[in-house]
C-alpha cells in the first residue's frame, strides 16, 4: 500500500514472482468512471472508492477461501479502507513510504498512466499512515525492498 508512484506494482510483481504467488494490480479493478476522473486529474472521494474497495475485498476473500497466497498492490490510503480490506489476520499490509519529492519525480517518469502527477497532493492529503503495517522506505531498490518484506514475513 501507499500513494501512487511509491512502487506498489514494481515491488508487488517482484515479490509475487519470488514467492510464486498470484499478483493482482488494484488499479485494474477500478470502475471506468474512476479511471476517467483520474485521467482528468479529479481526485477520487470515498464514494468513488467504495465500489472499488468492495471488489478488492471480494478478491481477498476469494483468495483466502481458496487458500491462495497473493500479493495485491493497492493504495489503501485510509485506515478505514485497510480495516475494510483486512478480513482476518492473514491479510498483511506493507506500507511503501516515500517523501513527496521522490514520489513526484517517479510520477513524472510515467507517461501515459492515468494517475496524473497533479493528483499527488490529494493522495498525500488522504494518506493516513498505518500503525499496523510493515513500513518500508521506497528509496531502497525494489529488490532490497522485496528482501526486507520477505525477512519481515519470514518467507
Amino acid at each position: 500500500m501507499g500513494v501512487s508512484g511509491s512502487g506498489k506494482t514494481t515491488v508487488g510483481r517482484l515479490l509475487s514472482e519470488e514467492l510464486g504467488w498470484k499478483f493482482y494490480e488494484g488499479d485494474d479493478f477500478h470502475p471506468s468512471a474512476n479511471v476517467q476522473k483520474m485521467r482528468r486529474a479529479i481526485p477520487l472521494d470515498d464514494t468513488d472508492r467504495k465500489p472499488w474497495l468492495d471488489i478488492l475485498r471480494n478478491l481477498i476473500r476469494t483468495c483466502l477461501e481458496q487458500g491462495d497466497s497473493a500479493v495485491l498492490a493497492c493504495s489503501a490510503l485510509k485506515k478505514s479502507y485497510r480495516e475494510f480490506l483486512r478480513i482476518d489476520e492473514r491479510v498483511v499490509f506493507v506500507y511503501l513510504k516515500g517523501n513527496y519529492e521522490i514520489i513526484r519525480q517517479r510520477l513524472r517518469g510515467r507517461p501515459g498512466h492515468f494517475m496524473k502527477p497533479d493528483l499527488l497532493d490529494s493522495q498525500f492529503e488522504a494518506l493516513e499512515e498505518p500503525e499496523a503495517a510493515m513500513c518500508v522506505d521506497v528509496s531502497a531498490s525494489p529488490h532490497k525492498i522485496v528482501q526486507s518484506i520477505k525477512n519481515h514475513l519470514r518467507l
